[in-house]
């Protein structure tokens, strides 16, 4: 039976590639993490199928807030990781140093932000509101040194 150290050792590879990632340039960022785990591979399946199981045993997304449901996985050093179930608007926040975000469809044609399932990088300073449209999600958020700011809208720069 998995639990949250099982989900931790299939997401290492993962999280050593992310922190030598500039996400200042999502973009290059998310392309890298697509090449090295893409959607139809082993370790993208894996860390699906260990996601639904934790969700389904109820060590995953324990928690729920305005129909999201969440839970903590890791909390630094390094980057804290965030387990998300949604089908509709999260919270607005800011990502102080950034966000990278692995997306799984659950039901439907689910799209966060418009994006279908895979990778979603948000650089530094970026500020969103998190929205899962057209099904359901599972969403791993991990964020370097837990920099998140929870706004209803972004800071006036």
């Amino acid at each position: 039976m998995a639990d949250k150290q099982t989900l931790l050792d299939a997401l290492a590879p993962m999280l050593t590639l992310a922190q030598t990632l500039d996400l200042q340039q999502a973009a290059a960022a998310r392309a890298t993490l697509a090449a090295a785990f893409p959607v139809d591979g082993e370790a993208w399946q894996s860390i699906k199928a260990l996601f639904v199981e934790g969700r389904t045993a109820g060590w995953l997304c324990d928690r729920e807030h305005g129909g999201v449901r969440f839970s903590r996985v890791q909390k630094g050093p390094g980057f804290s990781i965030d387990a998300v179930h949604m089908n509709a608007p999260g919270p607005g926040h800011t990502h102080g140093k950034g966000e990278i975000d692995l997306c799984f469809v659950v039901d439907g044609d689910a799209r966060f932000d418009g994006q279908p399932e895979g990778f979603v990088v948000y650089p530094p300073g970026s500020w969103h509101v998190p929205t899962v449209s057209g099904g359901v999600m599972d969403i791993l958020y991990f964020l370097p040194d837990a920099a998140i700011t929870f706004e209803d809208k972004p800071r006036a720069g």
